[in-house]
């Protein structure tokens, strides 16, 4: 008994061997890492493409089948059909193809491939009937992974009975030792039923015609969804040459949600949406393609040829069994007026590097280009530039809100109804005497502040809408409020962070504990600004002046993380995640980022808002020492303003407009009327206007795009500003190369002439003729002057400057001064006041201008 159970044990490890010996693709599916496998002349696991994984599931070898190609650019395609009649689901992708030798491989689902061969060239097409793409991998691009519980259903009444693999051929060098190419995808599929199932939604124009140097063409789609919900969790972009960024949007109720943007010359692949979207009955599906005509002397249309264009946006998603749906198209515009509020990101082109860029693309199906120089030649171009855009940002000059009595304005926002609401701190001032060396407040003898803090106005006549906010606070801040109109606010000298209602009188939330600066979980030490997140409700805290750290909240107020230190100035460049006051926050929630404005290292930090890992920094010397605060609008733009320049630095103070893809800087601007002191906050819509509150001018300023201005009709009382239809002309969409090289005394020769417009533009220019001779002439005589007199030993005595007289008097201080009109109040710092005037006094005081004795 024993020696024949002996014999079967040996008889199992003998069969057990066997069975290994074969090479399956499910050893694929464990081992496979995105790295590069060396070339081999045998096609690993093609001997038996199909392998059985248990009772329902198997596994598919889809492999190119030893293929030798003659030249780069060449496309080949090969099909398999279904190993199986009945129902079954493609659950898993893996794919095999080394980045040296493959630029990408499509996989489609469809029931006749265009070609018998084992193997042929795709410009002979993939299938002769309606085609489905499953998957696409693309070298430098993340693989496609399907959600849990999804998969593709092929076979059985409804599905498709072959798979078509296509693998594009970039640079055949590669293949100078004669191996044969093997490349594919093993696809896991099983019998058992998915309770959700993946489907492609194609967005395609059929009708754009892209006119000869042309700079921006828009090719936009756009169509009503009607059918049960579905879920998004990739998105593929298609043109050929000419297509520089293609966008696409759900729109729900007016408000356009990102699904995903890429630049169509990157590798094709499918990218995973960043945010989870949903779609439901009656959304809209909206897409633009952003196209150049720049270099062609015809005129270019949709079609399948390498010459021709084609602007596609696929959607994969998933919806439930009972209801799905594995194919949808949308070709129709169904809504064109509705492509005047994208935002603006869908205008802006995404920079690709030449090394992306080695090898073309081809049309439909991915057929291949011939006219390679061309595309070469545009890819080194479009490292350079972006593509036109007449954006430009100035005052709105109109506004009567600049005359408004108001105290430090310290925060600004945009509630749901796009009202403004600013935060000031009526007959409050922060001084040198607000704070002892401990952070802790000395004023409270004056109690809290007798005045409503905050301030509803109309963006466009700036007329008090409403009012709330008195004896509340002390030294208010920051100002920031949620999608649900709740106001967030931060008082310095308090050292809490509030939530109100828009009509309650008492906090509905408080965190802090009053007038006790600290540092752990329960204290903050001068909180500057609060974020709040809309999709998870997360509280973000910048904390703050004494303390170098962000804050993270559950939406009740329960700590859940912090990350940040202390900047140490003596080893000079701040590294990432050091902070030196974080002044300002913004959420981007399209790419689940917040953005800090590090204001003492002059520059934005952003950082993962789940994590706190940090993404990258964006920094310009135009900014100068100080960064204040910065602004994120959906769509792409990030707005920011900066502080006044130290004593022997030449960087003015204005706002900024930056990409925030690339974090380029698009346009700068300052006022016309006044002048900035101390701009502490700034907020913007989504149409692009501007709102600045400056905490030394005590003022509010608004501001608007060129482009939107000059659509205005505004009456001679200068009150009632009413928006006129926009023409139809396409906007050019130019970001600026060089904004730093902006002359600032281009701006002010522009405010001049604003605020001589009443005399006439050729009075003016007669007189600044006839005046810069004399001007030239007498700078002439004074130079000579002194130079006689540095010359023979001459002593200047020098004008008495009654600002640094005053300065210089221990017992001077502006507490007290207040201001009695709008008009002739735009004093500027001093340039050696080391306490920075009324505001920030516990940032430390610049470097001392050097002694004139």
């Amino acid at each position: 008994m024993a020696g024949l159970v002996n014999n079967l044990l040996i008889l199992f490890l003998v069969f057990q061997n066997i069975c290994l010996g074969f090479r399956s693709p499910l050893s694929v599916f464990k081992r496979y890492k995105d790295t590069a496998r060396p070339f081999s002349s045998e096609c690993l696991g093609s001997d038996q493409p199909v392998i059985s994984l248990g009772l329902s599931d198997f596994a598919l070898d889809i492999r190119m089948p030893g293929v030798m190609p003659k030249q780069s650019d060449t496309y080949l395609c090969m099909s398999v059909p279904l190993p199986v009649d009945d129902e079954a689901y493609v659950v898993d992708f893996k794919p095999h193809a080394s980045m040296d030798t493959v630029h990408h491989m499509l996989l489609f689902g469809c029931n006749e491939p265009s070609s018998t061969e084992n193997y042929w060239d795709c410009d002979e097409g993939t299938c002769k009937d309606k085609s489905n793409i499953l998957y696409a991998w693309a070298r430098n691009a993340p693989p496609t992974r399907l959600p849990k519980g999804v998969g593709f259903r092929v076979g059985g009444e409804t599905g498709g009975r072959f798979f078509v693999l296509q693998v594009h051929y970039g640079d055949i060098s590669a293949f100078r030792d004669k191996h044969k190419d093997c490349s594919g995808v093993t696809l896991h599929l099983t019998h058992q039923k998915q309770p959700l199932i993946a489907g492609m939604y194609l967005m395609m124009s059929v009708n754009t015609v892209i006119p000869p140097g042309e700079k921006v063409v828009d090719a936009d789609i756009a169509c009503h969804y009607k059918r049960f919900p579905m879920h998004l969790f990739a998105y593929r972009v298609h043109t050929h040459r000419l297509g520089k960024v293609v966008s696409g949007y759900r729109v729900r109720n007016g408000q356009w949600t990102l699904i995903g943007r890429q630049s169509p010359q990157l590798p094709q692949a499918f990218y995973p949406v960043e945010r989870p979207v949903d779609v439901s009955y009656d959304d809209i599906l909206a897409a633009r393609c952003v196209f150049s005509g720049e270099g062609r002397t015809t005129e270019t249309h949709i079609g399948g040829t390498a010459d021709d264009e084609m602007c596609n946006f696929y959607i994969m998603y998933y919806m439930e069994a009972k209801h799905a749906v594995s194919y949808m198209t949308c070709t129709q515009n169904a809504n064109p007026e509705m492509f005047r509020n994208i935002p603006q990101e869908a205008n802006i082109p995404i920079p690709v590097k030449s090394d992306m860029l080695k090898m073309s693309h081809g049309h439909h199906e991915e057929t291949k280009d011939t006219d390679k120089s061309s595309l070469l030649q545009q890819a080194k171009k479009e490292e350079e530039e972006i593509l036109d855009q007449d954006f430009h940002i100035e005052e709105a000059v109109e506004w009567p809100g600049l005359d408004l009595r108001l105290g430090q304005v310290s925060g600004l926002a945009l509630d749901p109804e796009n009202n403004l609401v600013l935060f000031h701190r009526g007959d409050h001032v922060w001084d040198e005497n607000s704070f002892d060396s401990k952070f802790v407040y000395q004023q409270r003898g004056l109690g809290p502040i007798e005045q409503n803090t905050i301030l509803v106005l109309n963006p466009s006549n700036a007329k008090l809408l409403h009012s709330m906010g008195k004896s509340l606070f002390y030294l208010p801040h920051g100002l920031s409020i949620d999608k649900n109109g709740n106001y967030w606010v931060t008082d310095v000298a308090l050292h809490q962070v509030f939530k109100l209602g828009a009509d309650d009188k008492e906090p509905l939330l408080i965190l802090g504990v009053a007038l006790q600066p600290g540092s752990d979980k329960n204290h903050f030490c001068q909180p500057t600004d609060v974020a709040v997140d809309p999709i998870t409700g997360s509280i973000y805290v910048s904390d703050g002046y004494c303390n170098s750290r962000i804050i993270q909240f559950s939406p009740n107020g329960l700590y859940v993380n912090q990350w940040g230190e202390g900047t140490e100035t003596s080893l000079g460049r701040a590294r990432p995640g050091q902070f030196h006051i974080p002044h300002s926050l913004a959420l981007i929630p399209d790419f689940s980022q917040l953005c800090v404005a590090d204001r003492e290292n002059g520059r934005i930090q952003c950082f993962r808002s789940e994590t706190g890992e940090f993404v990258r920094e964006i920094k310009h010397k135009s900014f100068g020492r100080e960064l204040f605060a910065v602004s994120y609008v959906p769509g792409g733009l990030l707005f920011a303003v900066n502080g006044m320049p130290y004593p022997g630095e030449a960087e003015p103070v204005q706002g900024f407009v930056m990409n925030f893809s690339t974090g380029e800087i698009i346009d700068t601007f300052i006022p016309l009327r006044k002048s900035f002191e101390m701009p502490h906050d700034v907020v913007a819509s989504e149409d692009k206007t501007v709102f600045v509150g400056d905490v030394h001018a005590r003022a509010v300023w608004k501001f608007a795009s060129t482009e939107k201005m000059e659509h205005r009709s505004v009456k001679k009382a200068g009150i009632e500003v009413q928006e006129i239809k926009e023409s139809e002309t396409i906007v050019e969409a130019r970001l600026k190369n060089n904004p730093e090289s902006t002359d600032p005394l281009k701006k002010q020769e522009k405010q001049h002439l604003v605020r001589q417009a009443s005399t006439g533009v050729s009075f003016v220019l007669i007189t600044t003729l006839l005046i810069i001779p004399v001007v030239v002439l007498l700078a002439i005589l004074v130079f000579i002057r002194w130079r006689k007199t540095t010359v023979y030993g001459g002593k200047g005595g020098g004008g008495l400057n009654l600002g640094n007289f005053f300065a210089s008097h221990k017992g001077y201080s502006r507490k007290g001064f207040d201001r009695l009109s709008t008009e002739g109040s735009d004093q500027e710092k001093d340039e050696d006041d080391g306490t920075d005037s009324e505001e920030e006094c516990s940032a430390p005081p610049p470097p001392p201008a050097p002694s004139s004795s």
